[in-house]
């Protein structure tokens, strides 16, 4: 796997297009730490950490909007081959407000709003809506 934020994303959409209730990602600390982000922006209902090591995995309760999934779409930003580093005045907002980015600062994993409040820049790394 090359990468592993772009696996992490299918599996919500794929989960979703068939009404999961939940959907099981490898763990690793980036990947839960943008699973935190989407519980506390909703787009997910919740995600725990389950298992030993090395076996970890985080379990994703999806959210669904009468019938609707919560996330939409996505859109990787950044990727392995090629990555996209922006200043917080250059980051934009996505889908005029509706949607968020996931940055990648040097204070942790931010939401592109925190970041242009913080006026700091970043990684940034995957578009939600």
């Amino acid at each position: 796997m090359t990468d592993p934020i772009t696996d992490m994303f299918n599996r919500i959409r794929n989960a979703q297009v068939v009404f999961h209730k939940t959907t099981d990602i490898p763990f690793s600390k980036l990947r839960y730490g943008i699973a935190e982000i989407l519980k506390a922006e909703g787009l997910i209902l919740d995600c725990k950490k389950r298992g030993k090591k090395p076996f970890q995995i985080i379990k994703l309760y999806l959210k669904y909007n009468e019938k609707v999934p919560a996330v939409s779409g996505f859109k990787r930003v950044s990727k392995p081959g090629q990555r996209i580093y922006k200043k917080a005045d250059e980051i934009s907002k996505v889908r005029s407000g509706y949607g968020l980015s996931i940055v990648s600062t040097t204070n942790g994993l931010l939401t592109d709003k925190e970041a242009r409040k913080n006026k700091v820049g970043g990684e940034l790394m995957v578009e939600v809506w």
